[in-house]
């Protein structure tokens, strides 16, 4: 018997207790994590075999809109799930319109995003 293939997630955060809390969650849900500390460590491993993207909005250089418009826009089309622990001046529906399947605000809802997650793997 074949096992299924392992759901991979990228996790980008520049908070590593972020990373391993959602690490923890995802795993509990049955998906795999790349962990990444920032948005250039992601962009120079690729992402074509990934069932979604995480990422704060807030980090450097490269932030999370960034990341956003780099990865719905690529080849893969890879979907993408905004999280952000600081009240921005934009609302969720921006980051929506932009291509981003979801957004949450930390501390994240787990069983929402694992749902949400499940609704496209």
């Amino acid at each position: 018997m074949q096992t299924p293939p392992v759901r991979t997630v990228a996790v980008i955060d520049d908070d590593r207790r972020v990373l391993t809390s959602l690490a923890n969650l995802l795993a509990s849900g049955g998906y795999g994590t790349r962990a990444y500390e920032s948005a250039l460590d992601f962009f120079s491993e690729g992402w074509s075999d990934l069932v979604c993207v995480i990422t704060d909005l807030g980090m450097r250089p490269i932030d999370g809109i960034q990341v956003l418009e780099r990865t719905v826009h690529s080849d893969a089309a890879t979907p993408v799930i905004i999280i952000t622990g600081k009240p921005g001046e934009h609302t969720e529906d921006y980051y929506l319109q932009r291509g981003a399947l979801g957004f949450f605000r930390k501390p994240v809802d787990g069983d929402a995003l694992l749902d949400l997650l499940d609704s496209i793997a």
